[in-house]
């Protein structure tokens, strides 16, 4: 018998290269679960419905998720709890403290993270269901979404039922963000990409347009990119999230859920991610050092390295400028590169939170406000203020000297967090079981 010829090895650019420069690069839709690919036109994602496959679950992305749901949590107790949040800003370095800082720091990769996530998570839904299903699930959750964040979000703020104020965050965001993808994902890939890289590059270009007053146009503006407090007759809406990044970075998030196809080798990808995440720090750092480009607000040495150093990580969340967005989707990314094949106890716990993020989301939101309005009571405050609330509570003139130290908001986190993971584990199981038969646990 004759050996058989050794296979020829034909080098390939770098699939991120690929999908920037090569115009006529045949994309699918549907290679992600190991279903077999439905005809599709050059470049752009497929309309038909893809052959059924089984939902997998990728432990990467629900540990990523979870851990940012935990995190999460530590900053919406930290607004209930800590006694200077009705005195000054945590990032003020003129009245911070280093421990304070960073304990809202940290709590700045939540928000982005979710949105990337959630555009990953929108591929991988078309990738079993086709495009035409998509972008009707990204319209009807996105508008859901909006429904959730003024109604049941905002009830679990402030106890109000009357509805005075409405404050729009981040389940506002990431709804906005799922409509515009609902129209964006008929477009051809690449350029769904250069969208998304291009408003989160260009977007700080607009941080000096300003539109005052409380007009239609002010109120527009406000909405897409520059944020503000507006009157609607007796409702007063605060924008803390516009809405133009957060599209960018979930339209980003959406195309990365290309490295996550059947065809991709795991190693691959990692060195994909950990190239994209090295390159985010890295350029971060550069333009950070520089004071150029991409933030509002110049970092400076101060009194100390930590205080310097706070500075230096002292980026604009609202609205997430380019050095935000590179400081926290950075790590992100070498954090999925390095956590695929991470198997732990605690890991498999983490990933539970990851698994129910909207349950878990609205659970500890309500469990944390009645928890506040047990530590008023308890500090011999008027806990019936915490009650009908129409802004913060560190407004209520009723509240003022509530309030603990840090100690007590860490160990306040901890007992949330626990609480929370029998229920969330309870929800997982039967999420998993049901969610096949029962189309509304996708909405959750």
């Amino acid at each position: 018998m004759k050996n058989s010829p050794p296979p020829v090895m034909r080098s390939k650019p770098p699939i991120v290269i690929s999908l920037l420069l090569k115009p006529a690069l045949p994309l699918t839709f549907a290679p992600m679960y190991n279903i077999a690919p439905a005809a599709i036109s050059v470049s752009r994602v497929n309309d038909r419905k893809p052959a059924a496959a089984s939902r997998t679950r990728i432990e990467s992305i629900d540990l990523l998720r979870g851990t940012v749901m935990i995190i999460m949590a530590l900053d919406h107790v930290r607004a209930y709890f800590h006694r200077d949040v009705s005195l000054f800003d945590p990032t003020d370095l003129s009245k911070t403290t280093p421990l304070l800082f960073f304990t809202r720091w940290i709590t700045h990769f939540c928000a982005p993270v979710f949105v990337f996530l959630a555009g990953v998570s929108a591929y991988l839904h078309g990738a079993r269901k086709g495009r035409k299903a998509l972008a009707f699930f990204l319209l009807t959750r996105g508008v859901w979404l909006l429904f959730a964040e003024l109604f049941i979000v905002g009830l679990a703020w402030y106890f109000n039922p009357l509805f005075p104020y409405f404050n729009l965050q981040v389940i506002w965001a990431i709804g906005c963000s799922m409509i515009a993808l609902a129209a964006l994902i008929y477009f051809p890939f690449q350029l769904i990409l250069l969208t998304g890289v291009l408003i989160i590059a260009g977007h700080n270009l607009l941080d000096n347009v300003h539109v005052p007053g409380n007009s239609l146009a002010a109120i527009g503006w406000g909405l897409l990119h520059d944020g503000g407090n507006f009157h609607l007759g007796n409702k007063q809406v605060f924008i803390h999230y516009p809405i133009l990044p957060w599209i960018g970075i979930m339209t980003v998030g959406f195309c990365a859920g290309y490295l996550y196809r059947s065809s991709m080798r795991m190693g691959n990808r990692r060195s994909i991610l950990i190239c994209l995440g090295a390159g985010a720090i890295t350029l971060f750092i550069v333009l950070r050092a520089l004071n150029v480009y991409g933030e509002s607000h110049p970092w400076s040495v101060q009194r100390n390295f930590a205080f310097s150093l706070a500075s230096f990580l002292n980026t604009t969340k609202y609205p997430p400028s380019l050095l935000y967005i590179l400081m926290t989707l950075g790590p992100a990314m070498v954090f999925l590169a390095l956590s695929e094949r991470v198997r732990t106890t605690w890991t498999s716990k983490i990933q539970v939170f990851g698994r129910v993020p909207m349950f878990y989301y609205l659970a500890h939101l309500y469990l944390v406000h009645l928890l506040a309005v047990l530590g008023a009571a308890i500090s011999i405050h008027n806990w019936k203020a915490m009650f009908f609330l129409a802004s913060s509570p560190a407004r209520v003139t009723a509240l003022k000297g509530y309030g603990f130290d840090l100690l007590v908001v860490y160990l306040v986190w901890i007992a949330v967090v626990l609480l929370l993971y029998p229920l969330c584990k309870r929800f997982d199981s039967y999420k998993r079981a049901h969610v096949a038969t029962q189309w509304w646990l996708t909405y959750l």
